[in-house]
Parts: structure tokens; C-alpha cells; sequence
């Protein structure tokens, strides 16, 4: 696996680096108004509601979640208050790592510039990044790119602050839906699926499997 040796190693940030705690949080809000045995039910509309919630223009990220718990309690006839959708919104900067990101993380760090392409508000996404304990090169935002994954606008934007073309990038995700298909239409070949079990298998989409992020030092043949 030593061939690939990218000029910079791009990670998604929520999910794949850290522990994306969206349901649990949403479990804790709702567990007075939704039923234990229905509440996954009701986490999966609330993470369908995102994703549509990201694919139009740029909105703040407190927007998304809010618009996205509130049409899921809607569809859910559910009652929705707005401290819901604040508790949640609020919970993110609280966020950390996933067990086997911070040593493997700081290991690659060594050898790779490490750059960030995250749905996140500005205001949210350096609190977890600190948390990451590793030294990154560049870290993008969607409020930074005005667009939202998996939108091509954010990968674009990235190349240009990076001064760089998908030749250059190997990308780290655990979402094909974020962001491996869109890395693939843009011609990164070079892409990393972490398999975190958010999501199947894809093999058309060309990439390298690792259950976690200790997989990639190895991967990088350090």
C-alpha cells in the first residue's frame, strides 16, 4: 500500500475522526415524547432530514438541525420545541474523538499534511478538532465554502485553498453519501472508507477499507 503517497490526506470530520453523537443527543431529548422501542426509527428520519436539509443553499448549521428535527417531529406528529433543536445544536462543540483516532491520527501527522472538509459552522468545528490532539495542516468548513457536503463546491473550494487538483488528495471518510461519491465524480481516485457500520459496502466507488483509523498508518506503509 506504500503507492500512496498523497500531498495531503483530507479527512471528514464528524462520524469518521469524531464520535457523531446526533442521535444520542436527539435520544435524550425525545425519550419523554418518543418510545424506546420506535426511537431508532425516529433517528433515522432525523438523519434523512439532514442530508436534505444540506443539498440546497448554504444555511447555518443551526438552521439544518433545527429545520431537520422539527420536520421530523412533524412527520412524526411529535411535539417540537425549539430548545430541542438548541440542546442539540449546542451539544456538538462537546464532541470527541473516536477511541482509535488520536494515536493513529498523530502517527500519520508525521508524515502527511492533514486538512479537515467538514458540514460544520466555524463556531463549532475547532473545539473538536482540539480534541483530536494532532496537528492539522487546514481545516474547511462549509460555512467557509458556503456549501455543504455532499455538494461539489467543498471538495472545489478545498482545492483552491489548497492549491492542489484530486491527484494530489487521498480523502478519509466513513460516509459514501457525504462524501465518497462525490469524491469519486471529482476524480479523487485515491479514498479511504472507514467502516464504522453507518453505512454498506460500495465497491464502485474504488477505495481502500479500514474498520478504523489505526488502519491507516499501515495503509501508508508507516
Amino acid at each position: 500500500m506504500t503507492q500512496l503517497r498523497p500531498k495531503y490526506i483530507t479527512f471528514d470530520c464528524y462520524g469518521t475522526l469524531i464520535y457523531f453523537e446526533m442521535a444520542p443527543a436527539a435520544r435524550t431529548v425525545y425519550a419523554d415524547r418518543v418510545s424506546a422501542d420506535r426511537m431508532d426509527a425516529f433517528t433515522r428520519d432525523f438523519s434523512a432530514y439532514r442530508l436534505d436539509e444540506v443539498l440546497g443553499a448554504w444555511k447555518p448549521y443551526s438552521e439544518v438541525v433545527r429545520n431537520s428535527i422539527s420536520r421530523t417531529c412533524k412527520l412524526w406528529n411529535v411535539e417540537f420545541r425549539e430548545s430541542d433543536a438548541e440542546f442539540i445544536y449546542n451539544s456538538v462543540p462537546t464532541w470527541g474523538p473516536h477511541p482509535d483516532v488520536p494515536v493513529a491520527l498523530a502517527q500519520v501527522a508525521k508524515h502527511f499534511p492533514l486538512v479537515i472538509l467538514s458540514n460544520a459552522d466555524n463556531s463549532q468545528i475547532h473545539s473538536n478538532v482540539e480534541k483530536l490532539g494532532a496537528p492539522f495542516h487546514a481545516v474547511f468548513t462549509a460555512e467557509d465554502a458556503q456549501s455543504y457536503k455532499p455538494r461539489m463546491r467543498g471538495f472545489e473550494y478545498m482545492m483552491d485553498q489548497l492549491g492542489c487538483g484530486p491527484e494530489d488528495l487521498l480523502h478519509v471518510s466513513s460516509s459514501f453519501r457525504y462524501d465518497l461519491m462525490t469524491a469519486h465524480d471529482l476524480h479523487i481516485t485515491n479514498k479511504v472508507w472507514v467502516n464504522r457500520g453507518h453505512e454498506p459496502p460500495n465497491p464502485y466507488y474504488g477505495y481502500h477499507e479500514i474498520k478504523d483509523i489505526s488502519g491507516l498508518p499501515g495503509l501508508l506503509g508507516l
